[in-house]
């Protein structure tokens, strides 16, 4: 096995660049997977890993097995250089990316999906895949997406929930077909012209969708929409942050649909 010291070495070169450009990971076809606990879910998703870095000083001795893996040893100061995080166990994984399509999605038969559209911050969709994850959401859908689904900040947000919830990036215009074709009513989340978010049924196949916090939804979105759904704001500002108000809105389609659980 070889043994990386140096921080020049272009395999570390590499995994950088994997880490800090979006062009290198459409280029490659790869994205970085860092802990044992991520990397333990995004195999069990189906997902190859080409490459693995390991530093037994952090891991410990006992070498990882990962099928198909290259696999190199780095020391502690390495690791600690290519770390996107702390505490990530010593071990880091450049994985194959697989296409995510609408047509590949699963439904189940009271289907419940998030949209979002043009949602800038990897994290917020991140921390909105976590969410959906324990809501048990079919799907997570980014239309029109400002940033790229292998983002490591939008899987380390996630907690591995972006290996467990089927995620698609497509346009707006595709998204509002798709859901019109398989008969979801589409909510859209606004201040203007709403509801109370607990006054509109949830129990139907639904999809929620969500803007940016800063200018909401487009008019195609407002448009599209079967019904418009707010979450009453009882202090000062006027709205949550997107992953937040997201979360609420999950939650209470579970809490309706309690009799199908």
């Amino acid at each position: 096995m070889e043994l990386i010291t140096s921080a020049q070495n272009p395999k570390v070169k590499r995994l950088l660049a994997l880490q800090q450009k979006s062009a290198e990971r459409r280029s490659s076809g790869l994205f970085v997977v860092e802990g044992r606990r991520e990397i333990e879910r995004c195999i069990s998703s189906g997902y190859q890993v080409d490459t693995l870095f390991w530093c037994p000083d952090i891991f410990g001795p006992e070498e990882p097995e990962v099928a198909g893996a290259r696999i190199f040893q780095v020391t502690a100061d390495i690791y600690n250089k290519v770390a996107y995080r702390g505490g990530t166990e010593g071990i880091i994984a450049e994985v194959v990316c697989r296409p995510h399509t609408l047509q590949d999605l699963k439904l189940q038969q009271h289907p419940l999906v998030v949209v979002m559209e043009s949602v800038e911050k990897p994290g917020n969709v991140g921390a909105i895949l976590r969410s959906a994850d324990a809501a048990n959401v079919d799907a997570v859908i980014v239309c029109d997406p400002l940033c790229d689904l292998y983002n490591p900040n939008l899987i380390r947000a996630s907690v591995g929930a972006f290996f467990s919830v089927p995620c698609v990036a497509c346009t707006s215009e595709e998204c509002i077909q798709w859901l019109k074709d398989n008969g979801i009513q589409i909510l859209t989340a606004q201040l203007q012209d709403s509801s109370n978010y607990y006054e509109t049924d949830m129990t139907q196949p639904t999809a929620i969708v969500m803007g940016t916090e800063a200018t909401g939804l487009t008019d195609k979105w407002r448009q599209a929409a079967d019904a418009h759904i707010r979450i009453p704001m009882l202090g000062i500002g006027d709205s949550l942050n997107v992953s937040v108000s997201a979360a609420i809105l999950m939650f209470e389609a579970v809490r309706q649909r309690s009799c199908f659980i």
